[in-house]
């Protein structure tokens, strides 16, 4: 096989520590030399110099969850850093341990062994870090816009029936008057319609009078 990588570093990273085992090939025997650090950062950069002082400047991760993550951030100026799938380097069954782990990867890498796993530019992370938040934001709001319109139903109001929308002026409206009221007046919720929806004003208290047949109406709504 041939060496790509005379000198390398294989890391195994975990949530509160990780194991760097520095590969140097010098003649037929590698020399191996390891260490471990936190996952702290003062300790990251202190794995980032000794890294320097080693001249090694070619790294391996496995991708451990979001833990290579911060190594990564600190390293990934000036080193050329390898993420690799899990199933690109497991270890030998039997055989496996932090330090293992980290000479295995190691080694894997000095041959050429461990396919890169695409890491975008740091810009393009933290703009798809925004828009994923972003899209979980109105995931969120579909949800409870979902629930808002299903508090009805269970409670027997059919507004959503008669109304486009259900987050309009009239709409509500209403639904502020039926949280506040215990008694309900027809031709006051029907003052509340605007514009178009004035023409309906018969079908809307139709759908909400049935309401009035139950006791503790206001508790009854509640229960969204």
């Amino acid at each position: 096989m041939r060496i790509v990588y005379p000198t390398c570093c294989g890391v195994d990273v975990h949530k509160k520590f990780f194991v760097a085992t520095i590969i140097k090939t010098e003649g037929i025997t590698p020399k191996y030399s390891k260490k471990r650090f936190s996952a702290f950062n003062n300790d990251i950069l202190r794995f980032k110099q000794w890294l320097i002082d080693n001249n090694c400047y070619d790294v391996c991760m496995e991708s451990t969850g979001k833990y290579w993550i911060p190594v990564y951030n600190l390293l990934e100026d000036i080193i050329n850093v390898v993420i690799a799938s899990p199933k690109w380097v497991r270890a030998v069954k039997g055989n496996k341990d932090d330090v293992k782990d980290s000479k295995w990867i190691g080694d894997l890498f000095r041959m050429g062994m461990v396919p890169n796993s695409f890491i975008p530019p740091k810009p393009i992370r933290i703009l798809r870090e925004y828009t994923r938040y972003r899209y979980k934001l109105v995931s969120c709001k579909s949800s409870e816009k979902n629930r808002y319109q299903n508090s009805f139903t269970v409670c027997n109001i059919a507004l959503d029936s008669v109304v486009s929308d259900m987050f309009g002026k009239s709409a509500s409206l209403i639904t502020d008057y039926l949280i506040k009221t215990d008694a309900f007046d027809p031709e006051y919720c029907k003052s509340l319609l605007q514009k178009s929806l004035k023409k309906k004003g018969d079908a809307v208290i139709e759908s909400i009078e049935g309401l009035c047949h139950y006791p503790c109406t206001k508790r009854s709504y509640d229960y969204g």
